[in-house]
């Protein structure tokens, strides 16, 4: 059983979903303190500008986010984010070959009524994973499984409890993770790497740093073979 534990993010790119088609089950690590200028509640898109971000404002906690988790914090309904969001991609890749395709979700997202960040990045991450073919990953989150311990500790308490015999880790973990305490546990560790074909996009020199939206709005229903089938992707 194969496990992938990271923290929920905005419009991810697509590393993160390769991670998600790699794992029987997918834990959002939703229960660790929220890092404000991470990329839990925002991401970049390519512009005619060069890369821009679209941020989810979240409600301020005084500058103590130390004392905030992730699953606990609120978006903020002091402007129009999600319709501003949504002209932003419009404008932007409104011209795009597959825009139109994914103008529906959206839409609905433009909707939303959510109120806590987690709820929203979760479900977009969810319905995206689901629009690339990925049918067969599992997804829990951290929160739902009580599970306690500090740093790797934790780790491998939350493999046992959805019982994992291997975990993959992103390369960024290398400083911290502690493989021995996984071997100790039973558990194999694979490091992510990320080598992926590029694509066309608009706005001239490749960048490959942007969300996840801006590969599907260029290719559409190939946008899977940019991510794991490299064949596929530069055929």
């Amino acid at each position: 059983m194969t496990c992938v534990i990271l923290q929920p993010s905005y419009i991810p790119w697509r590393g993160y979903f390769d991670l998600i088609r790699k794992s029987d089950i997918f834990v959002f690590y939703d229960d660790v303190q929220y890092d404000h200028h991470g990329w839990r509640n925002r991401n970049k898109i390519k512009t005619a500008r060069g890369s821009e971000w679209l941020t989810i404002p979240v409600e301020s906690t005084g500058g103590k986010w130390k004392d905030t988790v992730i699953r606990d914090v609120r978006i903020s309904r002091s402007r129009p984010w999600a319709a501003s969001h949504f002209d932003k991609l419009r404008q932007t890749y409104g011209k795009a070959p597959f825009f139109r395709r994914y103008q529906p979700m959206l839409e609905r997202w433009r909707d939303t009524r959510a109120e806590l960040l987690a709820d929203f990045t979760i479900e977009t991450t969810i319905e995206i994973a689901r629009e690339l073919g990925i049918a067969h990953t599992q997804f829990i989150r951290s929160s739902s499984l009580a599970c306690s311990g500090a740093k790797t500790g934790r780790l491998v308490a939350i493999l046992a409890k959805v019982g994992a015999t291997h975990y993959i880790s992103g390369p960024s973990a290398r400083d911290y993770l502690e493989e021995e305490k996984l071997a100790a546990a039973g558990v194999t560790l694979e490091w992510m790497t990320y080598e992926y074909p590029e694509y066309p996009q608009l706005y001239g020199a490749f960048d490959p740093h942007v969300s996840i939206l801006d590969l599907l709005f260029m290719t559409g229903p190939e946008a899977a073979g940019y991510i794991w089938s490299k064949a596929a992707g530069a055929a």
